[in-house]
């Protein structure tokens, strides 16, 4: 308080002058840097989980529509096979003069069944593999995902650590940052 020229400063004063200038004690300063550098990693690790995770999404969705392009393909199969019947059917109820023409139409139908039945058959592997490249980026995003978690984690302790100056804290703070790089190192080798 400064009244007619005399200032007088508080012990909380002093500490936040001392702070302000640069010159807070090594605790204060050391959890502070690690914090931050826990923060930028954390903030990358957030990053390549929500990447993650967009990419299962379309990945899941491109085994959707080959699904559907394959369930489109087996129904005309089906539809062929129909025909492929009636013309057999038509066949052996007609007059012998015509059946060549219905067994015409059921090789026909027998050849063009066999070439849908293949791209029906592609479709369903490529939708397959979707499946499975989806599925390993959910596990990736799930890696991701534990290890942001577990950097907010070690955060939250290095601010606890600061507020209550318990050297515990401090050493709970870097376990746990500790298990959020490995898993975040698993997360980067797809493990």
């Amino acid at each position: 308080m400064s009244e007619g020229g005399f200032h007088v400063h508080g012990p909380h004063d002093h500490a936040l002058e001392h702070a302000a200038e640069g010159h807070g004690d090594k605790f204060t300063n050391q959890i502070a840097m690690i914090t931050a550098v826990i923060a930028t990693v954390g903030a990358m690790f957030s990053y390549m989980g929500g990447a993650t995770q967009a990419n299962a999404g379309l990945y899941k969705n491109n085994a959707a529509i080959k699904k559907t392009e394959a369930s489109d393909q087996w129904n005309f199969y089906q539809a062929k096979s129909t025909k492929q019947a009636l013309a057999e059917l038509a066949r052996d109820l007609a007059p012998e003069d015509k059946r060549a023409t219905y067994q015409a139409k059921v090789d026909r139908y027998d050849k063009e069944k066999a070439d849908i039945k293949a791209g029906a058959e592609k479709l369903e592997a490529a939708a397959t593999q979707w499946d499975q490249q989806s599925d390993e980026q959910m596990h990736q995003h799930h890696r991701w995902a534990q290890s942001t978690t577990a950097l907010q984690v070690a955060i939250a302790l290095a601010a606890i650590a600061l507020l209550t100056r318990k050297k515990w804290l401090e050493y709970g703070m870097f376990v746990v940052a500790a298990v959020g790089m490995a898993i975040g190192v698993l997360a980067i080798l797809h493990i």
